[in-house]
């Protein structure tokens, strides 16, 4: 049996226990029993249940489970019929909407746990509770869930559990959750005074003094590779009119996650107030109120129309192409309520965005060059990645030929960069538009991170009529090459802080040198050598109060900036500083300020992964 096939049997087994055990401690008749699937740590099972679980009740659940699993009760699959199953499940209402939903030719399996226990379920299963006896569980959490994912329907008690094979292997896993947790981008954010959240913003940080500064720095680093690569910069209207989302083709495939801003409607006065149906929000307000396109408006949840119009603008020649825009403007992107997770998942970001126009000639040596570009940024984050190839999805835009006719390209692409064979493919994850290339980074823990992405797309050029005259002088339309190397800064910003654990590259760090004057006398010296590293582009901070000297170090370590200048009599004399270096206990003295800012100097210039020790 396959590792993954193993856990999975194991995992779903144990999602069952798992229910049987909440049925047995709150009472069969109290216990509405929904769904166990199997997850990547372990499993989860979604109740409705008389009262709240909470972190104490995990330890009760854990010991009813071990009490089910020596009881060594056999496992039983039994074929049944669609009335015998609704029968079965008569006082279960969310296991006979399952029922009920099931195609009418679809084999119905039940499990059989002991004699007292049953499930609806495909299997496979452990055939006695034995067999789970050296495995190793854990209750991980309860949260809120809906049933079926629609805010509209119950909201369900989702226990999860972590579950391995083994003892050592939960320990080793608990270990890797702790370090995770101590990467939490959120708490560091907060703790580094970085970035904050408001619940009158959902999803869009607040971007405070120190964050924004590092915010800023990533987007440098990133025009100045494109500036590079011949790209070059635009910015548009961020609410544009309805009329371009129904050019682009996003009214029609992505106005539910579109911010819109009507206008005023007919037969509605400005005072009125208009109650609106949240998730139906948009047609509502067409509906009912019959707004024309010219008075609808959104905010944009992507640049790519605007890029349209830009190129549009005047008549190009071959000669002109390859055209690059980037473009970083803010995007709004509307997302289901309890949806947003940190900087992770979003409602306001900007993109390391581009959009390319190209001939069929050069989409090879663009897309490598794009490539080119991942390689560079990644490496100087010390990342690795690998590349994911999506195909045509089933709402897809355009004529088919045309999309094959993509899609060969970027398999050649990709055969010829990484090998045939060596790059995932997902069949039906392309874009509506186009067929694109993913490119996931891997973190410090192993996790993995959708960042970079480059789509190559014919469409929205024939929708928005683009052209250029060929060296024949025939009219031709451009294809665009959308990309993305960071994706969100926001998403990536997130992704770091956690690789990083706060302790971000000498260049990236928000405030690069703290300065400790260790008493007022100090404060002109500390004054002085502030100024000479600020002249040299250092990120400088100073702490002149009178705190004792302990005191503004421990601030400085806290904010993780990468060194500490301990200032005193002997530096003040000999044009010298003290060097706390971050992550280290030891103190370099006596280093001449002008090698110390010379050092600095050269770890910004090369963006240097670690940091210097020796001055």
């Amino acid at each position: 049996m396959e590792k993954e096939e193993f856990l999975g049997l194991y995992r779903h087994s144990l999602a069952h226990i798992l229910a049987k055990a909440v049925i047995e401690i709150f009472g069969k008749d109290k216990v509405q029993y929904a769904i166990g699937p199997q997850i990547d740590d372990g499993c989860y099972y979604d109740f409705t249940l008389p009262r709240s679980v909470s972190d104490d009740d995990f330890k009760a659940i854990e010991d009813k489970m071990r009490e089910i699993i020596k009881r060594r009760e056999a496992w039983t699959r039994k074929e049944v019929s669609r009335a015998e199953a609704l029968e079965l499940f008569a006082d279960q209402k969310f296991k006979k909407e399952l029922i009920e939903d099931l195609p009418e030719d679809e084999i119905i399996t039940i499990y059989y746990t002991g004699d007292d226990y049953v499930d609806l379920c495909r299997g496979p299963h452990v055939e006695n509770s034995q067999e789970l006896m050296n495995t190793a569980y854990k209750v991980k959490a309860v949260s809120g869930a809906y049933w079926r994912g629609d805010e509209k329907r119950d909201q369900m008690q989702r226990i999860y559990l972590y579950a391995f094979p083994s003892k050592d292997e939960l320990k080793s896993h608990l270990a890797w959750v702790k370090e995770a947790q101590e990467r939490n981008h959120v708490k560091i954010g907060k703790d580094m005074e970085l970035f904050m959240f408001q619940e009158t913003a959902p999803g869009m940080a607040y971007w405070l003094p120190r964050g924004w500064k590092m915010y800023q720095e990533l987007m440098k680093f990133s025009r100045e590779i494109q500036d590079k690569h011949g790209y070059t910069e635009i910015s548009a209207p961020l609410v544009n009119n309805k009329k371009l989302w129904l050019i682009s083709g996003h009214w029609a495939h992505y106005v539910n996650n579109m911010f819109l801003v009507p206008g005023v409607t007919k037969g509605t006065k400005a005072t009125d107030t208009i109650k609106l149906d949240e998730e139906n929000a948009f047609n509502q307000i067409e509906a009912e109120f019959s707004i024309e396109a010219e008075d609808t408006m959104a905010a944009k949840p992507m640049n790519c129309p605007n890029a349209m119009l830009t190129f549009k603008r005047k008549t190009r020649s071959y000669k002109d192409l390859p055209i690059r825009y980037s473009e970083m403007d803010v995007l709004h992107r509307k997302e289901k309520s309890g949806a947003t997770n940190g900087l992770f998942r979003v409602q306001e970001f900007r993109q390391d965005d581009d959009h390319t126009f190209v001939t069929n000639e050069q989409i090879k040596d663009e897309i490598m060059d794009v490539i080119s570009i991942a390689d560079e940024i990644y490496s100087t984050f010390g990342l690795t990645y690998r590349a994911e190839f999506s195909t045509r999805p089933e709402d897809f835009m355009g004529d088919i030929e045309i999309w094959n006719r993509a899609e060969a390209s970027l398999k050649e692409i990709l055969d010829e960069k990484y090998g045939e064979g060596k790059y995932e493919v997902n069949e039906g994850d392309g874009a509506f538009y186009g067929p694109k290339i993913d490119l996931q980074i891997k973190d410090a823990l192993g996790r993995e991170w959708q960042c970079g992405t480059v789509q190559l797309d014919f469409q929205l050029p024939h929708n928005f009529e683009l052209s250029y005259s060929d060296s024949d002088g025939s009219i031709k339309e451009p294809v665009v090459i959308h990309r993305a190397i960071f994706g969100s800064f926001e998403r990536f910003i997130g992704i770091i802080t956690e690789h990083f654990k706060g302790a971000y590259p000498f260049w990236l760090s928000p405030y690069q040198i703290g300065i400790v004057p260790i008493r007022p006398e100090h404060n002109e010296y500390a004054e002085k050598v502030a100024e000479k590293l600020r002249e040299a582009g250092i990120r400088v901070e100073a702490d002149y109060s009178e705190n004792n000297m302990k005191t503004k170090i421990k601030k400085f370590k806290t904010l993780k900036d990468p060194y500490i200048l301990v200032l005193g009599d002997k530096e003040a004399a000999e044009t010298q500083v003290s060097v706390n270096v971050r992550g280290s206990n030891q103190q370099v003295q006596g280093v001449p300020l002008d090698a110390f800012v010379n050092a600095c100097v050269k770890m910004n210039k090369e963006r240097c992964l670690e940091l210097l020790t020796e001055f």
